[in-house]
């Protein structure tokens, strides 16, 4: 079930201060070797702050051509890794990873995994959701069990899961693990209404088994995976075990909460517009999203509550990376507001956002690719704090060489980024000079507690 590799440590680049008294280093995560890992996601442990756990999909190398899941697992705060190939029992593709953990240390990890998609006549045909867990950091995983699983089948399909655990002190559902994704009736159906929707399961065990999964969205998209599906479903808990959904499709943004934990959800409310939509074309990349990503500040400090919503629109005629902000549970938001900081309208591209709210400071830190003052495809990457509930953010370049991209090579949909008492460590793939990716990790140090 086992097999780990040492990537070491690989500095990319040293100590930088940009924006603010931040130190930063940048190391290389996955192995020489590892074919084009992308779809990347970091969680960082609570219960043990120095064990961080990366995950993504990777081709696997020579001789293992099928698509495959991976861990990348540090004791020292990431400062070294190893690599961890995690459980794929039946053999089939995988992909969309996403990692968190509980208030106990679990590690709990979801993916899908499916055979004969996008084909005719499948010779096989199974579609499906999983979780696997890891009670040592991520070294060693249980046996996947189903979110939702279909068998000789590829209809319905299954996608961009996201899992979050209820980790809050005094919330009246502690433990629980909740899961959010998009189901497509027929991938790539035309129909106007309804052949996607938004998903949730909530497990009540810990990750051991999940009840059905219930739909949550009142009004579906087409299945197109484009700006008229609804997608984008990253759950998140309040302080008081409130369960919070954001997710995009053609009516904007759309807002759903659940008051008893994941049992049953409200009416939508659409929260804010996305002029141009979320599927959003940029040169150098095969595909590209800017859908949302939320998270609730549970800390004990001045913003405690406060539920943010991160994402990427092109109001200004670039793609640019904005957040807003709840002080009351979701029923009113402020305005968007301006992530990156270069000058409005500079058409450069910002790409591939992420968020994580600081369970112990309260932070809002997001990371993006970052195209300002470089010329083509060439990127950068940018990560930008708050520490004023939202309303402002610093940018923080990360100092590393920019690398060119290429659309002939799968990135990936999403970044990743985490925070834990104002450690945060950025997770994402990077072009390499003969155009292969490799995943990096930017530290960073605000001198938290």
């Amino acid at each position: 079930m086992k097999h780990v590799a040492m990537a070491g440590l690989v500095l990319i680049a040293g100590v930088l201060s940009t924006g603010g008294a931040a130190a930063q280093r940048v190391v290389r995560v996955s192995p020489a070797g590892l074919s084009n890992p992308g779809e990347v996601s970091v969680a960082i442990n609570p219960a043990r702050p120095d064990n961080v756990v990366i995950t993504s999909l990777a081709q696997g190398g020579a001789g293992a051509p099928r698509i495959t899941d991976f861990a990348y697992v540090s004791m020292d705060g990431g400062q070294h890794w190893s690599m961890v190939t995690t459980p794929n029992p039946e053999g089939r593709v995988q992909g969309d990873d996403a990692i968190t953990f509980n208030a106990d240390g679990l590690a709990i990890h979801s993916y899908i995994a499916f055979d004969g998609i996008r084909v005719a006549r499948p010779r096989r045909a199974e579609s499906g959701i999983f979780v696997g867990t890891s009670s040592d950091g991520g070294i060693t995983w249980a046996p996947p069990v189903p979110v939702m699983d279909h068998v000789n089948t590829v209809m319905p399909f299954e996608d961009k899961p996201w899992p979050v655990a209820d980790n809050v002190q005094g919330s009246p559902h502690r433990g629980n693990v909740y899961v959010a994704w998009t189901r497509f009736d027929v991938y790539g159906s035309h129909a106007p209404t309804d052949s996607s929707q938004i998903w949730f399961a909530r497990s009540t065990d810990g990750g051991r088994t999940f009840q059905p999964g219930i739909r949550i969205s009142d009004q579906g998209g087409n299945a197109v995976d484009s700006d008229s599906t609804v997608e984008g479903a990253v759950p998140s808990v309040g302080p008081d075990g409130t369960v919070y959904v954001v997710w995009a499709g053609p009516q904007g943004l759309v807002f759903d909460r659940s008051a008893d934990g994941g049992y049953s959800f409200g009416t939508d409310r659409v929260i804010g517009d996305m002029p141009g939509g979320w599927d959003i074309d940029v040169p150098g990349v095969d595909r590209h999203n800017g859908m949302p990503v939320t998270g609730v500040d549970v800390s004990d400090g001045p913003h405690r509550g406060t539920l943010y919503v991160n994402w990427i629109d092109q109001r200004n005629g670039d793609p640019d990376v904005f957040a807003m902000a709840s002080r009351d549970g979701g029923r009113t938001w402020s305005q968007p507001v301006r992530v990156n900081d270069d000058p409005v309208g500079d058409s450069a591209a910002q790409l591939f956002t992420w968020m994580a709210v600081d369970p112990v400071d309260g932070s809002v830190n997001v990371v993006f690719l970052d195209r300002r003052g470089l010329k083509g495809t060439d990127t950068g990457v940018t990560v930008a704090r708050s520490e004023d509930g939202g309303r402002t953010f610093v940018n923080h370049h990360v100092d590393q060489p920019p690398f060119t991209m290429r659309a002939d090579v799968f990135y990936g949909d999403y970044n990743g980024i985490a925070a834990y008492g104002g450690h945060v460590v950025a997770a994402y793939p990077r072009f390499e000079a003969d155009g292969s990716l490799s995943v990096a990790a930017a530290l960073f140090d605000f001198g938290g507690h």
